[in-house]
């Protein structure tokens, strides 16, 4: 049971003093703080101290659970304000003074913030929201995943919580509308999604509301309230929603439909002033590499023709003749041996399914890992409101307090998208041992500054998980052809991305153009390929990073294995991957190649 509310206001502001006090005592004290692990003390709480969010969720402090963070323009300037201070303090320390693994944390550091800071540039281009996020949705994922009701006081700042939400959509309509004066509009067809999105989420009838459900739900498990009480909260909910968040909702939904009428069907980041130059960015960002759109443009065509090649080969073992690739796996689609019912009943055998691939895999790879993440993984299903618009499957990593596991969503809206030959090609890159060894062991490190734990590099993140989907084959867990041509259509769709993305936003290709190569090329569900399409087209140079981490990883694997010959062992490899939390992919370069000389010169890993 938690302490009285009277007492959490006391803790929290002690709390807030502590902290409070810590860093202007850093501040000011030692304006630049002579020891390099007290300034990376200093800004991350700086940064928490700006997010109750993080605060609450992923540290477990609960006298935070009654506050949103700020999404205003003033809160975004003040964070601008201090990642622009934070680098200039950081540069001033003499990196030559460090030890090893200082300097890597220091690299790790140096890069994050000159990366974020080059993107200030190019600010101007981002869409506030999309129909795969941003604060209006957001929020609601908040708060029916991470905010748990365990007694009335929980109820009571859930309800705080609700009451703020009002304020978070209008300072969302504040920037949206800075963006539309600014020329960045998104396309029409996606703001056709986010209006569903917002119907979905803003149902006629307030019991059918998503936080409604969700408050209802987690109240109506509460033991020691009595259903007078419980009454009470549910009915303060309903009024709540009716009153501030549905006319919150419908403002939004309003700004959307004014800017349908002045957007256009331009997909790509072509379409801004300097969009050449932010494309580059991107690649840069997502990638940490200095490829350029031409030249993964082309690698993305080589590989599609070697991965189309393997799977034309098993589909013509299997009987599969006289018809392409995508032709053969959109057949294999529709066969009901692959498909599970669509029902409920259907939809509840595939999360459990899923959690036995998990398991199963989890029990069998101790040849390849000696380090395993302390935290489990469960499989949910991704919440129905989000599900029209989302992928197909996706991954949220452990708390920090390890109260909460990794939990693997899978998209079950469109039955046919999931079928039995590429579920565990999914699991393996989700979960085990993909985004959640990956995500897991780095929450569990010890001994590293805290920011490592917060901050990520899709091309190092993605790479591995789709480097674990080929692993997982190598070990033998997908021997079974169907399984492998799964796999094999999961690298084909990475591949296709690097075609793809770099199609729409450097070579000028519409919406249409990209969603008939890549359902012509992989035969994957039509739903499947326009979410694809969609997501590549407002979130520029992501779909970049998976192909492009998972070529490097196997080339630094390869390398290893050449350099050390009867001294490698593919554990202490992926010790050295996963030891390090997350780097940009030139320091995971350095990184292995420090291994290949220590294991050389006999010097312990």
């Amino acid at each position: 049971m938690k302490q009285p509310s009277k007492w959490r206001w006391v803790r929290r502001g002690l709390a807030i003093a502590f902290l409070a006090l810590t860093v202007f005592a850093v501040q000011t004290i030692f304006f630049r703080p002579v020891s390099l692990n007290v300034f990376y003390y200093k800004i991350f709480a700086e940064f928490a101290l700006e997010s109750p969010q993080l605060m609450s969720t992923e540290f477990g402090i609960g006298f935070y659970n009654d506050e949103l963070d700020d999404n205003s323009k003033a809160a975004e300037e003040r964070s601008i304000a201090l990642l622009k201070k934070d680098h200039e303090q950081l540069l001033k320390y003499d990196r030559d003074a460090l030890n090893a693994e200082e300097k890597l944390s220091y690299d790790i550091l140096a890069d994050f913030l000159s990366s974020q800071i080059e993107g200030l540039e190019y600010d101007q281009y981002g869409y506030s929201i999309t129909q795969r996020g941003g604060s209006y949705s957001g929020v609601v994922d908040f708060m029916s995943s991470r905010h748990d009701i365990d007694d009335k006081g929980d109820a009571e700042d859930y309800l705080s919580r609700v009451s703020q939400i009002p304020r978070v959509i209008d300072n969302e309509i504040l920037s949206i509308r800075e963006e539309q004066s600014l020329g960045t509009v998104p396309p029409t067809f996606i703001i056709a999604k986010i209006l569903d999105n917002l119907s979905n989420i803003n149902t006629p009838d307030v019991a059918d509301h998503p936080l409604v459900i969700d408050f209802i739900t987690k109240v109506e498990a509460l033991e020691e309230l009595s259903p007078e009480d419980k009454g009470a909260l549910i009915d303060r909910m309903q009024a709540l929603t009716q009153s501030d968040l549905k006319p919150a909702y419908d403002r939004l939904a309003s700004t959307m439909e004014d800017l349908q009428k002045i957007s256009t069907t331009d997909a790509g980041v072509w379409k801004f002033p300097r969009g050449e130059e932010y494309y580059q960015h991107r690649i840069r960002a997502m990638t940490t590499t200095d490829y350029t759109a031409d030249e993964l443009h082309a690698i993305g065509l080589s590989e599609v023709d070697r991965i189309l090649s393997e799977m034309q080969a098993i589909l013509g073992a299997e009987g599969y003749t006289g018809m392409t690739v995508a032709d053969g796996m959109a057949a294999l689609n529709l066969e009901d041996r692959f498909l599970y019912p669509d029902t409920d009943e259907g939809r509840a055998q595939i999360l459990a399914d899923y959690q036995t691939l998990i398991d199963e895999i989890d029990a069998g790879i101790d040849q390849a890992f000696d380090i395993r993440p302390k935290t489990g993984v469960e499989v949910k299903r991704t919440p129905e409101y989000r599900q029209k618009t989302a992928a197909g499957g996706s991954y949220r990593g452990p708390s920090q307090d390890g109260s909460r596991p990794g939990i693997f969503y899978a998209n079950l809206y469109d039955i046919t998208a999931t079928p039995k030959f590429g579920m565990r090609t999914l699991a393996y890159h989700e979960a085990v041992p993909g985004h959640h060894f990956q995500v897991a062991i780095k929450t569990e490190l010890e001994g590293l500054p805290i920011f490592r734990n917060f901050i990520g590099f899709t091309a190092f993140s993605e790479g591995w998980a789709l480097y674990s989907e080929q692993l997982a084959w190598e070990m033998g867990f997908l021997s079974d052809p169907y399984d492998n041509l799964g796999r094999l259509q999961a690298e084909l769709m990475r591949a296709v991305r690097l075609v793809v993305d770099t199609g729409l936003h450097h070579k000028r290709w519409t919406r249409e153009e990209a969603i008939e190569y890549f359902a012509s090329t992989t035969g994957q569900a039509m739903t499947d390929v326009e979410s694809e399409i969609e997501r590549y087209i407002v979130w520029p140079g992501q779909a970049l990073a998976y192909k492009v981490g998972m070529l490097k990883i196997l080339e630094l694997r390869a390398k290893s294995e050449q350099a050390l010959g009867e001294k490698y062992d593919i554990r202490d490899f992926h010790n050295v991957v996963l030891m390090s939390g997350g780097v940009p992919m030139s320091l995971l370069e350095q990184l292995v190649d420090d291994y290949i000389a220590r294991t050389l010169a006999g010097e312990a890993s």
